[in-house]
């Protein structure tokens, strides 16, 4: 068990901290700090990410590296939003028993039954990745290995991530495999049953694209969104990417290709998942394209209408950032919320907003000690607070975790964000002991606080609709963000 010593803990305001930050328009900002809060050491893991809030108020997270006693295979840890960190889980390095538990875990998230999922891109018995299970104390269970099948029909190298969906089973998408060998769509139940739902390059020349890579989005009604890395009509063979959706029942539509102008104004290769926002259209970035082949921000609808909201490095010296990866978050303000690993005052990533109209402003630029190369993703725990990690820098150069305050108030968030009446679901918050009421859109649920003061198991009550969930605490009165969904409405 590793614990993190509070001992050295560096607030950065901003100010004359660092060199003047660079905004694509003059805005007034709320106080803004960074603060560091852990760094990884190699034998503790290295290259963290993917940090996700927990139903017991605890925040955990990936490293895809690390630690020296099981020869690089990864760790899960948890932490504190203060930043006490432990490490819970190894995963074995291929030395000694990758081909049951898999290597460099991705995506982890928290399912309804309490309990976390997520994959490792390689390893298992067939070597070529897996699906995992694992309780909140760190038991951890491999459900599924890839490339069970002849050819790899089911898959292999999945990356990105999980997504629950409203029928409790969980999406992921496999960069190769399949029937063409070029990636696939899949199912998995929690006990461990997959479907594959699509087979990409089934189209002439690769239209409805090929290689997906960075996971899946939800749609409100159960349907499903993500992009490829490569394929479409745009660009020269094999294409520059593309994005579809997919129903549950594996209905596969291509809704746009990347780059089919010339100068690719709506960028190409699209590196990041898409990020549903609270105006019903979805929000993702690309690696390439646009006036400086640097990458754009740009909104999709669901019908694949694509406006480009950003290009990267159109400032001086790239103070905007470039080679952007990570998932855009939607904080409580309403702006998207992001990093790129490169840009910046110093040349080594920084944290920026947008608008959803295309306002964009540059946060912070990376630099040691604090740490280089932020990583996916930023997450807004229900504190207010954002988190988020770097792959490399800190003190001991193996990546750090940080902490970045806007100055938002707490909320709640309702997970999943869309469910039936009548189903269920959890309300993550940070001080919900007492509660006395919780209602969806005015309408009164039953509900118990769970133990620990951080969750509250709610029913979707009748005649709720589209709205805030309003949870009455001694403290005060706090709204979940984003928006509760029913499905279907």
């Amino acid at each position: 068990m590793i614990k993190h010593s509070p001992s050295r803990s560096v607030a950065l305001s901003f100010g004359c901290a660092f060199l003047v930050l660079y905004a694509a328009t003059a805005v007034r900002l709320p106080a803004q700090t960074l603060t560091y809060l852990y760094s990884f050491s190699g034998s503790n893991g290295a290259d963290p990410e993917g940090l996700v809030q927990a139903t017991n108020g605890d925040i955990y997270g990936l490293t895809g590296d690390g630690t020296a006693t099981t020869n690089m295979g990864g760790t899960v840890f948890t932490m504190t939003t203060s930043g006490t960190v432990t490490n819970i889980f190894n995963f074995p390095g291929c030395s000694t028993d990758c081909s049951s538990l898999g290597v460099i875990p991705q995506g982890m998230i928290q399912a309804t039954d309490g309990n976390f999922y997520g994959i490792t891109s390689e390893g298992g018995l067939n070597s070529l990745g897996t699906v995992f299970k694992m309780t909140p104390s760190g038991e951890l269970t491999t459900i599924y290995n890839f490339c069970s099948l002849p050819g790899c029909a089911d898959g292999s190298g999945p990356e990105g991530g999980l997504v629950q969906g409203t029928n409790g089973n969980f999406y992921g998408t496999t960069s190769y495999g399949g029937a063409q060998n070029d990636g696939t769509i899949f199912e998995v139940t929690p006990s461990g049953t997959l479907t594959t739902l699509y087979s990409f390059c089934q189209m002439t020349n690769c239209l409805d694209g090929l290689h997906p890579g960075v996971g899946l989005a939800l749609a409100p009604n159960g349907n499903l969104f993500g992009v490829t890395s490569a394929g479409g009509a745009g660009g020269e063979l094999p294409g520059d990417g593309t994005a579809f959706e997919v129903t549950p029942s594996g209905v596969f539509t291509s809704i746009h290709s990347f780059c089919t102008q010339t100068g690719c104004p709506d960028g190409a290769f699209p590196s990041s998942a898409l990020a549903l926002a609270t105006d019903g259209n979805f929000y993702g970035v690309t690696g390439a394209g646009g006036p400086t082949n640097h990458g754009t921000i740009y909104r999709i609808t669901t019908i694949g209408t694509v406006t480009t909201l950003h290009d990267f490095c159109s400032l001086k010296r790239c103070a905007d950032g470039y080679d952007a990866y990570s998932p855009l978050v939607q904080g409580t303000d309403g702006n998207l919320y992001g990093t790129t690993p490169k840009g910046g005052a110093s040349g080594q990533g920084i944290i920026y907003n947008i608008t959803l109209s295309g306002t964009f402003t540059a946060l912070y630029s990376f630099d040691n000690p604090i740490g280089t190369d932020p990583t996916p993703t930023l997450l807004q725990d229900t504190n207010g607070v954002f988190y988020g990690t770097t792959g490399a820098g800190g003190p001991t150069g193996w990546g750090s975790i940080f902490s970045f305050t806007m100055g938002f108030a707490p909320f709640v968030r309702v997970e999943p964000l869309s469910s039936p009446v009548g189903s269920e679901v959890q309300i993550l918050g940070t001080d919900l002991t007492g509660a006395t009421s919780v209602t969806f859109d005015g309408a009164p649920a039953v509900f118990t606080v769970n133990s620990s003061g951080t969750s509250i198991t709610a029913t979707v009550p009748a005649g709720t609709k589209k709205g805030t969930v309003d949870v009455v605490t001694p403290g005060g009165t706090l709204a979940s963000y984003p928006p509760f969904y029913p499905l279907h409405y």
